[in-house]
């Protein structure tokens, strides 16, 4: 017993005790607060995740992961401004350590916009240097003279208006590895996804992956600041490492199949459109659509990640996209769904705004 630490001993066996068995094993106080955080988001020791809320105006809308090192504590994700207090509130029920990093696995505004909440509190926000790259694209309010994505998304959000947008300040191009000796965390860039800055938090030991929105669990994929081909790709490299739980970017945790689903979906979908849709003229675009969404609804693997029609639908976004990549042409029939499918990814990423994250 010597030589095991107390949460490494009650951590063994095949059963995870949450933090208030542990309190009442050892007759010790459980923090207020702390029990309800544990029982919903311990995974392995000292490695949280907490699912967010894909609603509008929701507070943490993405998910977030963090996890506690010797000395301080890495979060992943900042999520909005809301969100991030939320997040700091249950990490301060469980340790005092010092919040000092925030990794945005992207530039989106419910992944990134709660990074100055993160300074505030002692952190400093880290991401791959594509996050700039984007941000220097579309935060044109923060690097240029014109309103861009901070300030329409302010516009239904009351968090946004009390704080101000805050880049990542430590950058990586390749990797970053956080290792204090019991965990290590390594901050990976794989490629093109989501966007152009997607980047991934691999746990080796735990075989744990957070991946933000390169890979999520429904029928949350927005294409338009990606590459569909790319990503295909990127996920591959991402079933490479092995993991055994992967925390996705929206929708609940699951394991390694998540990823060989959303790598099937978007296989299927390029698979679809070219062989549907590549023979006709693009005038008739519009009317393969829904045979398209039917026969992907008709995979049982698959289905989740479909959307329904109805006013918040992505999927004929998503067909326009893969059929760009895929001939380098637009389809007029659905020239108006990629603005349509950022106002989707407005309303159910927390914000009301057409041009928000």
């Amino acid at each position: 017993m010597c030589d095991i630490s107390r949460r490494e001993f009650l951590f063994s066996g095949t059963a995870i005790l949450t933090l208030a068995a542990e309190g009442e094993l050892l007759g010790g106080p459980v923090p207020a607060g702390a029990a309800e955080a544990a029982t919903a988001d311990l995974i392995a020791p000292d490695i949280y995740f907490h699912e967010g809320n894909v609603a509008d105006n929701a507070d943490a809308v993405c998910n977030n992961g963090w996890i506690m090192f010797e000395d301080y504590v890495l979060v992943i994700d900042a999520n909005f401004p809301a969100g991030a207090k939320l997040i700091i509130g249950k990490i301060r029920s469980l340790t005092d350590k010092p919040i000092r990093f925030a990794f945005d696995t992207h530039h989106h505004g419910d992944h990134a916009y709660g990074n100055q909440v993160f300074v505030e509190n002692g952190g400093v926000p880290v991401a791959h240097t594509g996050v700039i790259e984007e941000m220097q694209r579309y935060e044109t309010g923060y690097y240029g003279n014109k309103p861009g994505r901070w300030e329409e998304a302010a516009k239904g959000r009351a968090d946004l208006r009390t704080t101000r947008l805050k880049p990542p300040s430590v950058l990586f191009s390749k990797d970053l590895i956080f290792d204090d000796g019991k965990h290590r965390v390594e901050l990976m860039h794989l490629g093109v996804a989501h966007t152009h800055g997607d980047a991934l938090a691999w746990l080796p030991k735990e075989k744990i992956l957070f991946t933000g929105d390169v890979c999520v669990n429904g029928p949350y994929n927005y294409v338009g600041d990606g590459d569909v081909g790319k990503w295909i790709e990127t996920l591959e490299a991402a079933k490479q490492l092995g993991a055994k739980i992967v925390c996705t970017g929206h929708g609940p945790r699951s394991v390694a199949t998540v990823l060989d689903d959303q790598q099937a979906f978007f296989k299927a979908l390029r698979e679809q459109v070219g062989s549907v849709m590549a023979g006709r003229p693009p005038e008739e675009a519009k009317t393969q659509v829904e045979l398209i969404r039917a026969t992907l609804k008709g995979n049982a693997q698959i289905a989740r990640f479909v959307a329904t029609a109805g006013p918040d639908d992505a999927f004929p976004a998503q067909v326009q996209k893969v059929y760009q990549e895929l001939t380098g042409k637009s389809l007029a029939a659905l020239e108006r769904q990629p603005r349509l499918a950022r106002q989707v990814h407005a309303r159910s990423h927390g914000s009301a705004s057409a041009s928000s994250a």
